[in-house]
Order: structure tokens, then sequence, then C-alpha cells
């Protein structure tokens, strides 16, 4: 098997673009040898606990350039056939975070991420809530009751922190990032037909 690290975070729109067309990779592969370990990576640290208005936190960010930023996510959205309705809250996804972390520890992290994208853009949800983080936990297959026990607590908060950290002085400074097989560093969305052509060269080099 070859690693395949992916730093991610689900409130950033490329996170979910990279994943679909990631996804569609892995699905015309079906042999492909990666692993996939999903990493904590918060575009937002200092994000409020209660996360803010999305309106006004991408006013906030990008000024000017809000418009256009978002119409060019919806473009890109509409060429994958995608239809977006996103939260109209921005949150903190520190606890998003943690239940990666625990999902990770239970082989149900794609799912799990799988979900918190479905929930922000497509379906309206606020990640940010510990009800809605646990009914995104027993989608995926894990147990409701213990993740919304663990969500109660600060289970698991210094260890993501920590995780982000590092990824930080690792260099990632942006997401998403891909890391394969602990070598090479792929940054951003990148089309289905490039992870194809990866997962061709790994095979054929399994193959040599």
């Amino acid at each position: 098997m070859t690693t395949l690290d992916i730093f991610s975070d689900p409130v950033c729109p490329w996170c979910l673009i990279g994943k679909l067309e990631l996804d569609q990779a892995l699905e015309s592969r079906p042999d492909h040898p990666f692993e996939i370990i999903w990493h904590p990576f918060r575009l937002n640290p200092q994000m409020p606990a209660g996360g803010m208005d999305r309106h006004e936190y991408l006013l906030a960010k990008f000024g000017q350039r809000a418009e256009e930023v978002s119409r060019s996510i919806a473009q890109r959205a509409v060429q994958m056939g995608l239809d977006l309705n996103p939260s109209s809250i921005q949150p903190d996804t520190t606890d998003a975070h943690r239940l990666m972390y625990w999902a990770g520890l239970e082989g149900a992290q794609t799912r799990v991420m799988s979900g918190l994208l479905r929930a922000h853009w497509q379906e309206a949800r606020n990640i940010g809530d510990k009800e809605e983080l646990a009914e995104i936990a027993a989608s995926a297959g894990m147990d409701r009751e213990l993740a919304v026990r663990l969500l109660a607590s600060d289970a698991d908060r210094d260890e993501v922190l920590k995780r982000e950290q590092y990824a930080r002085e690792r260099g990632i400074n942006a997401v998403p990032t891909f890391i394969v097989d602990n070598v090479h560093a792929v940054s951003g969305a990148q089309p289905a037909s490039l992870w194809m052509q990866v997962i061709d060269e790994l095979i054929s080099k399994q193959d040599q």
C-alpha cells in the first residue's frame, strides 16, 4: 500500500471539490494502492466557538472579492454536477476534526469526511454543532452515544491541535494538501485525470 495523507478542512470548498475529483479517480481505478489518512488543518484557528455568519465571514476575508470567490466556487461545482447549498454559519471546525480523529481509530475517516462536507456544503447544516456531528458520526457507522459523550468533553482536543501544529511546521499552509508516500506533495483540488495518472504510475512500479 501507498499512503495518501490528506490535510483538509471540511469548510474549505476546494477540499470538497478535491475530494470529489479524487473519488472519481479511485472509482475508475478500484485496484489503486492508496491507504488514505486524513489530517486536521483548520483554515480559521481563531474562529469563535459559535462560528460566525458566513456572509460576514466572506466579506471579512475577501472584501470586495467575496462575490467573485463565491461565483468561482459555484461555477466549478456546476461543472462537476454538484448543487451547493452551504451552511449560513461559518463554523469552528475543532470538534469536527476531533470527530475525524476518532473516526481514524475506527477506519471511518473517509465516510465521516464525506458526511461533514455534504452537511456543510450541500445540506446547510452547522458542523460546529455537537448534535449535528453526532448524527454525522452515526451515519458513518460510529457509535452515536459515544460521540455525544466525547464531544461534550475536551477529549483529544490537544492531540488534534498538536497534529495541526505539526502540519504547519512541515510547511503546509493551505488545504487541500495531498502527500503521496510521505514524499510527493500536491496542493489544491487536482483533476481526476492527474490522480489516475499517479495511480497508474504507482501500479506500474509495483509490477516491475
